[in-house]
């Protein structure tokens, strides 16, 4: 294992490397801030044998998170639907991607418009690195479920789906089985991203379909957010919760809240039937896994950040979400198409006046780290815009 502070040391001379380097290119080079792996995060990432993260494959993740290059008409980015300024999410209930305009509340589709909303929330990524971690604090990074239903497993895995999936990024540019084909295709063609897959990859001929999931999951599992008051409180300081934070956290545990949102990442990563309401954006109900209506325990972390809430959006408020959990009753089914049999047996309200209701939402946001990292890149090497049409 590689020391910490020799680590630290090699971090310093790439980002100095890669500084000097921009200095002699030309006005027309790509500036694109190096994201160094810093050896005092909160919490270590595991990281696949297959896809280890080094300076180089998370630079060009991050050139490749925010670059439209990667989508059929060059307007939609990774970045577009996970911005930064909303911790990663775009704030929106049902994201728009392809034929689309503009950044959050403002994204508008263009006309004319064939295109639908996307399926379902754009849920944050950071600490998508520790999906699937056990309440020991144990994952497996391989076998990481990923999306609302859980269809897909790795970060690796999920890479490839958006830039496949119609309404999100392929739009009517080409068919999805020729979709990767159609990108590298792209990428081979820019003079830069052979530079910088190389560096990453050590081949001339280092662009693949494979190569682009892994710079990508790389550069995600370095957007870590893992020292919320609530965490620093859990390491000694007794002073980074208040006392309505405090009392907040005795509500969630006497109410039941853990029996799902359990462990560092206050997630058990299972499905559940829990009956929320469709959103009416939608033409079609959301089946949600495998026909069943059961979608997967989103993890609380910086949960203050992330509105609106549930698989779909339909939630603008924490205090709708307290009150979806009240009238779960006896329990009460809130969907047409979910019967109460069939509602998960782990199931339970939560009935509690407006002050315990404040207590428990006081909590709720002190799982929030804001200290995340906010780089948003001058340039891209496909000179396109940074995030795509978001302006």
């Amino acid at each position: 294992m590689i020391r910490k502070n020799l680590f630290a040391l090699l971090a310093l001379l790439i980002f100095f490397a890669v500084a000097i380097e921009a200095c002699t290119k030309d006005d027309t080079s790509t500036t694109i801030t190096p994201v160094l792996i810093t050896p005092d995060q909160p919490t270590t990432t595991s990281n696949p044998v297959s896809n280890s993260i080094t300076n180089d494959t998370a630079l060009l993740g991050q050139a490749l998170f925010w670059d439209p290059i990667l989508s059929g008409g060059h307007d939609v980015a990774c970045a577009t639907c996970h911005h930064p300024t909303n911790a990663y999410t775009d704030g929106l209930e049902l994201s728009l991607g392809a034929n689309a305009v503009g950044y959050g509340q403002n994204r508008r589709f263009l006309l004319p418009n064939d295109v639908t909303f996307t399926k379902r929330n754009a849920p944050t990524i950071l600490n998508t690195a520790f999906n699937g971690m056990n309440a020991s604090g144990n994952y497996v990074p391989l076998t990481a479920p990923m999306f609302w239903d859980s269809r897909t497993q790795s970060l690796e895995n999920q890479v490839t789906n958006p830039l496949m999936t119609f309404e999100e990024m392929r739009g009517h540019a080409y068919g999805e089985a020729v979709t990767l084909d159609s990108l590298v295709a792209r990428l081979t063609k820019i003079a830069e991203y052979q530079q910088l897959f190389q560096n990453a990859f050590g081949s001339s001929k280092a662009i693949t379909a494979v190569n682009i999931s892994k710079a990508i999951s790389a550069f995600e599992r370095t957007l870590i957010a893992m020292n919320s008051p609530y965490d620093r409180y859990q390491k000694g300081d007794k002073t980074a919760l208040t006392e309505q934070q405090i009392q907040g956290m005795a509500l969630f545990k006497d109410e039941g809240c853990p029996i799902c949102h359990s462990g560092p990442m206050f997630s058990d990563y299972k499905l559940h039937v829990m009956s929320v309401p469709d959103n009416d954006k939608l033409i079609h109900s959301d089946e949600g896994a495998g026909g069943t209506y059961a979608f997967r325990t989103p993890s609380l972390r910086n949960v203050g950040l992330t509105a609106p809430y549930m698989h779909n959006g339909v939630f603008q408020t924490l205090k709708q979400v307290m009150k979806f959990y009240d009238d779960i009753g006896e329990p009460i089914s809130q969907n047409p198409h979910v019967s109460v049999q069939q509602l998960d047996a782990k199931i339970q309200r939560i009935a509690l006046g407006n002050p315990e209701q404040e207590q428990l939402i006081s909590f709720l946001n002190a799982l929030t780290d804001p200290g995340f990292d906010r780089t948003i890149p001058v340039r891209v090497p496909s000179g396109l815009n940074p995030g795509g049409n978001i302006r």
